[in-house]
């Protein structure tokens, strides 16, 4: 029997219009996969190139997601920021076969796997060490 390259994540209709779901891994940040208007399905890692927001929870117009950190424009298509900002997100390959959403399992496994999310904003006060005790 012959190992499957694709994994089952949802059914298309799972995912929300002009949303995403997040997928977890047993390594690096989770991946989002989206669907637009057009019920077209895309999957980029969960994190802008910007400042790491969570693509996740932007909003999706057309090929494109709106960070929600600082409304920067990532294409869907090529993980790509839209001019004048610059920068790269991770995609994944996506396959939809008869309403079913699949992702390669290979790059589920390995791909981007050592990126992590900076830390940016009002998560800086509450991961900053905490003070020593005395004594």
């Amino acid at each position: 029997m012959s190992h499957n390259p694709w994994t089952f994540i949802c059914r298309v209709e799972d995912i929300p219009v002009l949303g995403s779901r997040r997928v977890a891994r047993e390594q690096g940040l989770d991946v989002a996969v989206f669907r637009n208007d057009q019920s077209e399905v895309f999957a980029l890692l969960d994190r802008c190139p910007h400042k790491g927001g969570p693509l996740s929870q932007g909003i999706v117009f057309g090929t494109s997601v709106a960070c929600p950190l600082h409304n920067w424009t990532i294409g869907l298509c090529t993980g790509q920021a839209a001019a004048p900002d610059e920068g790269c997100t991770p995609k994944f390959a996506v396959k939809v076969e008869d309403g079913q959403v699949f992702l390669d399992a290979s790059e589920l496994a390995t791909q981007a796997t050592d990126l992590v999310r900076p830390i940016a904003g009002p998560l800086r006060r509450v991961l900053s060490p905490l003070p020593l005790g005395e004594g």
